[in-house]
């Protein structure tokens, strides 16, 4: 096993340079030719979050914009920004949180290109809208081979590497809880892992996008609430630790053990892995929702990344750079989050991140299953083949609480990083498509109209099967 894990970090070490100057050069190219499009339109992404949807058919109404963003963030808002942060900082030091914010503020605008293009190229199916690049790859370029071989990569990635993650951090979360570092501890978890997850996922895309709705927003905002409460006693330090973080990133400052190719290479992976701009994920969800027009549901998914990293992971980084952690040394992950909050706040500390860490990991389990069925009914559309993807789901989650911290994250760097290759190569002569549509979408906002959108407003666009004028919302009034 210590063999497997040194090969796979080995090829992560090499690989992600690939990756990042990949991520860098997306998020520039798309910020240019957006005008910045993820800071500029802000307020916007705020009023489109809470539109309405229309009835997909009669009697039924379709995934609301938030929905989809509560799908899309239940798969982003979990062990990333928990546990992946606080791996980031003992292996990076403080300036891996600078690289994480700079990863989402150029996302922001690679998201709002991917997302916009499953709008795009999203098609009807039973329950709702059904998208994602495995879409515009085949529909938009016409790569069905690549279509086909990101739906496979995408479905292995979510589906089972990152939910053994996740179930990973919960197990390790409630072992650090109750000090129960066994084999059996680790089982008792799994099963019970196994028992909720397929109660919710054997239930569609309706019921988990119920059970996310609520989920998502509740154990975030908790989690942020005491993260600002944790702020507010070390209010003092603050400066000192923006400080710390700005130059330890920059090379201003150095911390023992943490050098800055650390900072950056930990930062960036961390940073992907949850907020997810680019990695091809978000677009899966992206695509379920009724909107009026491509548009707004790419400015929900740049909001989205705003609110995991920006909000979310830098409340971990705060509750951890205030406890005065050592940096450069072995990887600790929820762990190490738990000791950082109990050392401001008390004993309760452990076990409230045990609760946040388990909602926030479980939602994150049922956001992946999503994104693994909705490729696997685009590779072959057979009931029989999803309730033998989601058993899968739940074995993988059954093994991920029983195995290595080091090879289950090494694994999710690897299977992220051929994600976001695939996905970063395909959106860069669609990108053009998506900056169309958002100078459609001003156009007619400056004229104060509400902006709808027909697929005859973009002949360049071949092989668009939905905005025909069917869904109500995508008429004019």
């Amino acid at each position: 096993m210590t063999a497997l894990t040194d090969l796979v970090a080995s090829v992560n070490d090499v690989y992600w340079y690939l990756v990042i100057a990949l991520l860098l050069a997306a998020g520039l190219f798309y910020s240019v030719s957006t005008l910045f499009v993820q800071v500029r339109l802000f307020p916007e992404m705020l009023r489109t979050i809470g539109e309405k949807p229309s009835e997909i058919d009669t009697g039924r109404k379709g995934i609301s914009a938030f929905r989809a963003f509560t799908v899309s963030a239940a798969s982003r808002v979990g062990t990333g920004n928990v546990a992946g942060v606080a791996i980031a900082i003992t292996v990076g030091g403080p300036g891996a949180v600078f690289w994480m914010w700079l990863i989402a503020i150029l996302g922001g605008a690679t998201a709002f290109i991917e997302s916009t293009l499953a709008q795009l190229y999203k098609v009807k199916g039973k329950d709702s809208y059904i998208g994602g690049p495995a879409y515009y790859i085949r529909d938009g370029l016409g790569w069905k081979p690549v279509a086909a071989l990101f739906a496979v990569i995408i479905t292995v990635t979510y589906g089972f590497v990152f939910n053994a993650v996740q179930a990973n951090s919960i197990s390790e979360s409630v072992q650090n809880q109750f000090s129960l570092e066994s084999t059996l501890a680790a089982v008792l978890v799994g099963l019970a892992l196994v028992v909720v997850t397929g109660l919710v996922i054997f239930g569609g895309i309706r019921r988990l996008s119920a059970v996310t709705e609520v989920l998502v927003p509740v154990m975030a905002s908790a989690y942020v609430v005491v993260a600002l409460a944790v702020v507010a006693l070390n209010i003092t330090e603050v400066p000192e630790l923006i400080s710390m973080i700005v130059g330890h990133a920059l090379g201003f400052r150095e911390v023992a053990g943490a050098a800055i190719g650390a900072a950056i290479m930990q930062g960036m992976r961390r940073g992907l892995f949850s907020n997810e701009a680019g990695m091809g994920s978000v677009p899966n969800a992206a695509a379920t929702a009724s909107v009026s027009h491509p548009v707004k549901q790419g400015l929900v998914q740049s909001l989205g990344v705003y609110f995991d990293t920006l909000v979310v992971c830098s409340a971990t980084a705060f509750i951890i750079l205030l406890a005065d952690p050592e940096f450069g040394g072995d990887r600790e992950g929820i762990s190490l989050t738990q000791d950082s909050l109990a050392s401001q706040v008390g004993a309760w500390g452990v076990p409230f991140i045990t609760v946040v860490i388990f909602f926030l990991a479980f939602s994150s389990i049922l956001g992946n299953s999503y994104y693994g069925e909705a490729n696997i009914n685009f590779l072959r559309n057979s009931p029989r083949t999803i309730t033998a993807f989601r058993a899968l789901v739940l074995l993988a989650v059954f093994g991920g609480a029983l195995g290595s911290v080091d090879l289950v994250w090494g694994l999710a760097d690897l299977f992220m990083g051929f994600m976001a290759t695939i996905n970063l190569i395909a959106i860069l002569p669609l990108g053009g498509l998506a900056v169309a549509l958002l100078r459609h979408y001003l156009k007619q906002k400056a004229t104060g109209h509400n902006p709808v959108f027909h697929r005859d407003d973009l002949p360049q666009a071949r092989n668009v099967s939905a905005w025909d004028g069917s869904d109500p919302m995508t008429r004019q009034d």
